[in-house]
């Protein structure tokens, strides 16, 4: 078998629908649009969201709740991620994006007090939660605010 021998299943695919190509193709003259109207137009198109003129859902709905635009989303990672590490290492963002255990850190890294920690670390991050500060001390370890 050669490249120029391969096809298609038969019937898997249809010729190309071409549009205003005059009366005896089926659909000439107004190539499917039908007369006059707002689709019959070149641009005749309207917004997403827009509903005839009434009110769009979308204003209908009330404001609810503050999105912050100017928030620096953390990277969360466990305390039971910093298993990873030897006994005595110091551990920020840039020793956890070696390990793979981030793989990608824009602002910062907080630390959550998920799973458990046997070994004595030095940890560097942006914050910690409370449950997590514990454990690293119980660890022997040290939590630091970078």
């Amino acid at each position: 078998m050669n490249l120029h021998e391969l096809s298609p299943a038969a019937g898997s695919t249809t010729k190309a629908y071409r549009k205003g190509r005059g009366a005896g193709s089926g659909n000439g003259k107004t190539a499917g649009r039908g007369h006059k109207g707002q689709w019959a137009r070149s641009g005749g198109s309207v917004r997403v969201g827009f509903e005839g003129g009434q009110m769009p859902l979308a204003r209908r709905l009330p404001k609810r709740g503050f999105h912050n635009i100017f928030a620096k989303p953390l990277e969360a990672i466990n305390v039971s991620a910093l298993e990873k590490f030897e006994d005595g290492a110091v551990v920020d963002a840039q020793a956890l994006l070696e390990k793979g255990v981030l793989s990608k850190c824009q602002y910062g890294v907080k630390i959550l007090g998920n799973g458990e920690i046997s070994k004595k670390l030095i940890v560097k991050a942006s914050a910690f939660s409370a449950s997590a500060k514990e454990k690293i001390v119980a660890a022997g370890g040290k939590w630091e605010v970078v």
